[in-house]
């Protein structure tokens, strides 16, 4: 199934953003313009039940990540830059720009929200506020993962191999291997994700495209994102910043994850959302109600 469907009144649409890359997004409401960005293994179907909610305030933009759902998927298995957060940073500012938005709010959930930091340094102009959910800054993943998030989070390095290893080994069973990861990353139950969702997860999940497309995300994570990262290491994040995470999450009881993101912000607002890595889908409401809170004291 499409994602559209689950977005009833919002317009739905394909942008051609640079050299050939096509982002797919859905938009509704009015009011201030906010980009809603997902993670792994998801696609903007996640936002289905938050979007609505915040649309009732503000003009909504949820879109797919190069490499995801119904945007374009490139396939460059030689250059780890064509999946790298900034060319994905890129991609959602110049879709923003063709819908009219030159400034905005920036939501983002897992890799949605690697792209947002990287949008706020990159494009400080733009972003009015960041939001980051369920993540620590990519440099700290690596300089700080221990044996029991490499246990965890062991897809990290996995999907960091070079191709066609992690896709070969995917496309043997997409389903076991993704729905593997949508449980086994913080407190999660298949019986948690909306049935309408999940099934258009499940189609993303069946396509080599994005298989490779998500694969390369994670090798550009582990390259040339870090190289990145480490080059304006010392520059902060100017906008308001808030950071959301699962309580009962891996992340959570890994890391300080709103001291870790002090030192990377300007000015931090840390909210806890009960359940894991995936509160989004377990708890659309108390993510929802949080992000107004936030959002509300913002000015764009």
């Amino acid at each position: 199934m499409s994602a559209e469907p689950l977005f009833a009144d919002f317009k739905a649409g394909r942008r051609a953003v640079d050299d050939g890359i096509e982002i797919a997004y859905v938009m509704g409401g009015s009011g201030p313009p906010v980009l809603l960005l997902h993670g792994y293994p998801q696609t903007k179907a996640l936002w289905a039940k938050v979007a609505p909610v915040l649309a009732e305030h503000f003009t909504v933009v949820a879109a797919d990540l190069r490499g995801y759902g119904a945007s374009s998927k490139p396939y460059n298995a030689a250059d780890n830059s064509t999946y790298s957060f900034r060319r994905m940073a890129n991609d959602q500012v110049h879709l923003m720009e063709a819908l009219g938005f030159a400034r905005f709010h920036m939501v983002g959930h897992d890799r949605g929200g690697r792209t947002g930091h990287r949008m706020a340094l990159d494009h400080p102009d733009r972003i009015a506020s960041l939001t980051v959910m369920d993540i620590v800054p990519t440099l700290d993943v690596f300089a700080r993962t221990d044996k029991r998030l490499a246990m965890t989070y062991w897809h990290w390095f996995f999907l960091a191999q070079p191709a066609p290893f992690p896709e070969t080994l995917i496309s043997a069973n997409p389903d076991l291997f993704f729905q593997t990861c949508l449980l086994g990353w913080g407190k999660s139950k298949l019986q948690d994700f909306d049935t309408d969702q999940l099934a258009d997860y499940h189609a993303s999940w069946h396509d080599p495209e994005m298989v490779h497309g998500s694969c390369s995300d994670y090798r550009a994570g582990a390259t040339i994102d870090c190289a990145h990262d480490e080059s304006d290491s010392d520059v902060k994040v100017e906008c308001p910043t808030l950071v959301m995470y699962g309580a009962d999450g891996a992340m959570a009881d890994t890391f300080d994850i709103p001291a870790l993101w002090q030192a990377r912000c300007e000015k931090t607002t840390s909210v806890p959302i009960p359940g894991g890595h995936f509160f989004i889908d377990q708890n659309p409401r108390e993510t929802a109600t949080a992000l107004l809170d936030f959002l509300a004291h913002q000015t764009c």
